[in-house]
């Protein structure tokens, strides 16, 4: 069988997406790859279709048991013998995979990188035709990237002690040029074959929203996207539990998340999101690498991740199925205090020398401030991303929260001047300083009691600002904070004045206050789920497909997605098929998937249309 017929039958395409071909027939040619392509754009097509075409089993190395289970589950769905073998397994279960191994039984296996160099596991390498090693998440092997998993270190050793070596494919969502040099060089890929295809990701509309009212904001929007399926990221543990008791209070079905959980209550939380029992994962980013879940329509960073790589990463968990999703990232000055701390005080990684992890230090400060300045930026969001990643990118992308609102600029060197003017003096009258909302409250001349007990009312400063609502002023606080004329540190996050501030107060430098204009803020959601829009126009149609897809899903107990994906149903509500031929050319019915649920759907379509009639 040919690839392209190959491509068809088992996963439903009819053609390949930019950059599959060329990765795929130089695995097939016996070229090493190194394939940089964005979440969503079909990675696992790449090695998986060369495999079935290869003799013997090709190993993939994945680095998470929930990932592996999910992409050997629709992989089996699809008609490819496949399996995994790792820890969540027990001995017999694990024995008899080897013994499927064995004897030719499986095409496909996933695996560990721990559990490459286990005896019995390298012994049944050694055994077996191996034609070719797939490295999933390729950028762990980099102690450069956001996601450094030492056990990585092994692939290579597993290569090299095999009595041939295989062709070796490396693949990865994520990596900037050092990442993927180091790819190369601690995978020893021989002369690969190099595809960056991009990392846009057009169906996802990114936004920052400065606020600190996020429990409003999610709420607000959770109400605004019914029935939609996302991930609430949270930057700590603490910051779980609440968001995620808040959100289950006000009656939003959520789960929690992060590694201070039992390993029990952590794979009943992903079961229930994946099998949609929940629609709102809350998580650390403990939660994610590798996620299969199509249907995620929205991914909401509640607190600002340490660099761009990860935040990158994690939004992409939208939109897997290419439909339009939503990434909102929820802003406060603190969380650069809280995301510092983190860098500052992460468990040392023995692996690395005194220098190495000073340098890595370095690094994580230096990229915590790149994100930063995404989170201050009034340019368009698509284009700091791409560029960051090294891919030119136009001015404009339309789709994003600067895009689609409107900025308004206005002096504010007189406000600015009296807020640090206040902030100074406080400074002087107290070394460790003062919170903002103290400070706020000075300069606004509040009458409470502890103005006086800390003789704040003294100050010259005190009441100057008495006219500008608290809300504006903590506003200006904020965007003085964010321009680096202010400073929130310390244990109690108190304000001191920053390195621009003597510009200001001595030098006669202007200050420019720029912000999305509030009117403009309602015009930041994008238009309703395309699926509701298709549904609509073909009469609920998609609906009804969604409702087959479930009970099908329930009785072969597995998650929605591995049926068919939402683009699925949507292409499939838009053809309306009515015979077997017809469905197979929906967008992702391959062959074996239309022999097997091709008749509960066509008999879906045809009752709607008669109905329609």
């Amino acid at each position: 069988m040919d690839k392209l017929t190959l491509l068809k039958v088992l996963f439903g395409h009819d053609g390949f997406r930019e950059g599959q071909e060329p990765l795929a027939d130089a695995l097939l040619s016996g070229r090493d790859v190194l394939g940089v392509m964005p979440t969503g754009a079909g990675k696992s097509v790449c090695y998986q279709l060369p495999a079935m075409l290869m003799r013997g089993v090709t190993v993939v190395v994945s680095p998470l048991i929930s990932l592996m289970k999910d992409q050997v589950a629709a992989l089996v769905h699809s008609g490819v013998p496949a399996a995994y073998i790792n820890s969540s397994q027990s001995f017999p279960e694990q024995q008899e995979v080897i013994e499927q191994v064995r004897i030719g039984a499986c095409k496909i296996v996933y695996v560990a990188p721990e559990r490459l160099m286990a005896p019995e596991f390298l012994r049944l390498a050694k055994e077996i035709e191996l034609p070719l090693v797939a490295v999933d998440e390729a950028h762990c092997v980099s102690q450069w990237g956001q996601d450094f998993r030492p056990s990585y270190l092994q692939i290579a050793d597993f290569i090299e002690a095999l009595p041939k070596r295989p062709v070796v494919g490396a693949f990865t969502a994520t990596a900037t040029d050092q990442v993927k040099a180091d790819i190369e060089k601690l995978l020893l890929l021989k002369d690969p074959l190099r595809v960056t295809t991009g990392f846009d990701r057009p169906n996802l509309f990114f936004e920052v929203v400065h606020t600190k009212q996020k429990d409003a904001w999610l709420l607000d929007f959770l109400t605004k996207h019914p029935g939609q399926s996302g991930i609430v990221y949270c930057s700590t543990r603490k910051a779980v539990e609440d968001v995620c008791g808040r959100l289950r209070a006000q009656g939003v079905p959520a789960a929690r998340y992060h590694a201070g959980l039992e390993d029990e209550e952590r794979r009943q939380s992903q079961e229930d999101f994946e099998y949609d029992r929940v629609r709102v994962m809350v998580a650390t980013n403990a939660f994610g690498m590798g996620i299969d879940k199509s249907n995620v329509s929205f991914v909401v960073h509640y607190n600002m991740p340490k660099n761009v790589e990860s935040y990158y990463q994690e939004a992409g968990r939208a939109g897997r199925d290419g439909q339009p999703a939503h990434c909102a990232l929820l802003f406060s000055p603190k969380d650069v205090q809280t995301a510092k701390f983190l860098i500052l005080n992460a468990m040392e990684n023995e692996a690395l020398s005194d220098d190495e992890r000073e340098a890595v230090r370095a690094r994580d400060l230096k990229r915590l401030s790149q994100m930063t300045e995404y989170c201050k930026t009034f340019g368009c969001l698509r284009a700091y991303l791409l560029r960051y990643f090294g891919q030119d990118a136009p001015n404009r992308c339309e789709n994003c929260g600067s895009c689609s609102g409107e900025v308004e600029h206005w002096d504010i060197t007189v406000e600015a001047q009296k807020i640090l003017s206040g902030v100074a003096r406080v400074e002087r009258k107290y070394k460790n300083s003062m919170g903002s909302s103290v400070i706020v409250d000075m300069l606004r001349g509040s009458k409470r009691q502890k103005m006086k007990e800390w003789g704040l009312d003294e100050l010259s400063t005190y009441g100057i600002m008495q006219d500008v609502p608290r809300a504006v002023l903590l506003a200006y606080v904020d965007f003085l904070t964010l321009e680096g004329y202010l400073e929130q540190g310390g244990e109690y996050s108190v304000l001191r004045l920053g390195a621009r501030a003597k510009g200001v107060l001595f030098h006669g430098e202007k200050v420019e206050y720029a912000r999305l204009r509030p009117e403009q803020m309602e015009k930041l959601a994008p238009a309703r789920n395309a699926d509701v829009q298709r549904d609509e126009a073909a009469g609920g149609l998609f609906e009804t497909l969604r409702g087959v897809r479930a009970k099908l899903a329930a009785q072969e107990n597995v998650p929605a997605y591995i049926v068919f994906s939402n683009a699925t149903l949507a292409d499939m509500a838009l053809k309306q098929p009515t015979n077997l031929a017809e469905f197979q050319l929906v967008s992702g019915v391959g062959e074996v998937k239309a022999k097997k649920y091709g008749p509960a759907f066509l008999e879906a379509v045809s009752a709607w249309l008669e109905g329609a009639g």
